[in-house]
């Protein structure tokens, strides 16, 4: 059952993807979005689709202070949040040993720091008012991995690890959190979205390339929907009952994570007098 009074949404990275996808459904709705965008122009074109209902402010959430300033005036002159949608983000793919630190910092300044920073900024009004949804957009890189998205698995582990610990923070508050994981969906994320660090060493070529050449065919004919990602998504930032803390999208991805959770049983009973010796009981 789900809570069908309009509600005012912010959503980072409208521009494409799924923000772009999970903003049209949310008007078509009859909510309130709020939707962000690096870019003005792209911010422009959002704000003209549905005036007086969509609203968008140009930010970059690596940029701390200017996410403070946008909380304070979108509370102030547009409306208090009710779901706050954390979506902005990119890929990173490139073998670990290749990749410039450098990289890895981008990476998690933008998908964990970035979307810390926005829940930091808007937690203490929805605390205030001791109710609000956050669904921060992880991926099922947070639970599997796969040669040549170190980076971009690190950070979906971490930001699905921040969201477990603050659901478990403000679940007294009348907040509610859920990590949202999908798998592959049509979107531009292996696209234009993602950054590539150049190969450079070929004892790598065997188990990586492959990867990317898959990754490089199927992109845009993946087998899930945007459009339905953001119908599911929807129902849960508007669900009369409490949401999961996490939610896979995407069959793909509900059987990798099943064979993930196979397996790492599997190791723990392989393991589990090794791991049972470590205890030394106080006399």
């Amino acid at each position: 059952m789900s809570d069908s009074s309009p509600k005012t949404f912010l959503i980072t990275g409208i521009s494409s993807g799924f923000g772009q996808a999970l903003a049209s459904a949310a008007l078509a709705a009859g909510h309130r979005v709020v939707g962000t965008a690096r870019s003005r122009e792209a911010a422009s074109a959002f704000e003209a689709l549905e005036p007086g209902r969509a609203f968008a402010r140009q930010l970059d959430v690596t940029d701390h202070p200017a996410v403070l300033a946008v909380a304070r005036d979108v509370e102030t002159t547009i409306g208090p949040v009710d779901v706050l949608v954390n979506n902005a983000g990119y890929g990173h793919e490139g073998v670990l040993e290749e990749s410039p630190l450098e990289d890895m910092r981008r990476q998690f300044e933008v998908n964990v720091f970035g979307a810390v920073a926005v829940i930091k900024a808007f937690l203490p009004f929805m605390r205030g008012r001791r109710r609000g949804r956050i669904l921060n957009i992880t991926s099922m890189g947070g639970f599997i991995t796969m040669p040549g998205i170190a980076y971009y698995c690190g950070s979906k582990f971490a930001l699905e690890g921040i969201s477990a610990a603050l659901g478990k923070e403000v679940e007294g508050l009348g907040i509610d959190v859920t990590a949202v994981a999908p798998g592959s969906f049509r979107t531009d994320w292996a696209g234009r979205s993602m950054v590539r660090t150049p190969r450079s060493i070929v004892d790598y070529d065997a188990i990586f390339d492959p990867v990317r050449a898959r990754r490089q065919a199927v992109s845009g004919r993946q087998l899930g929907d945007p459009a339905k990602a953001a119908i599911a998504m929807l129902q849960i930032a508007t669900a009369a009952e409490k949401p999961p803390a996490h939610l896979l999208l995407g069959s793909d991805a509900l059987g990798l994570v099943r064979g993930h959770l196979a397996d790492l049983q599997a190791q723990l009973a392989q393991w589990e007098s090794l791991t049972r010796s470590t205890d030394a009981p106080l006399a």
